[in-house]
């Protein structure tokens, strides 16, 4: 798997579409309910069941990231299943706090 900044992937279980933000790194298995992610441009359409360990879900506009290997990726079409990297779940990205204006 071939994981690039700009890459578009989905998921193969359910709707869940992908920007990678930062590419991981060490190569691995970028995954969506418990499954290998496809490239987009793919034609497969989604089928078979999220895994229940992995049904968190992806929101459209988070980042979801990995501190072990820096992968950052972007929910560009929100889904059922969630999102992990070589088994290791993405832990959702918190927000930048906006400085204090006095």
């Amino acid at each position: 798997m071939d994981i690039k900044p700009g890459s578009r992937w989905k998921s193969a279980v359910c709707d869940a579409q992908l920007v990678v933000v930062r590419p991981p790194k060490q190569a691995g298995e970028l995954q969506c309910g418990g499954v290998a992610v496809l490239e987009l441009a793919d034609a497969t359409a989604p089928g078979g069941d999220v895994h229940p360990d992995h049904a968190g879900g992806v929101m459209i506009g988070k980042r979801y990231t990995d501190a072990e290997t820096g992968i950052e990726v972007l929910g560009a079409k929100a889904g059922r299943g969630s999102l992990s990297f070589d088994g290791r779940p993405l832990q959702l990205k918190d927000a930048k706090p906006l400085p204090a204006s006095d």
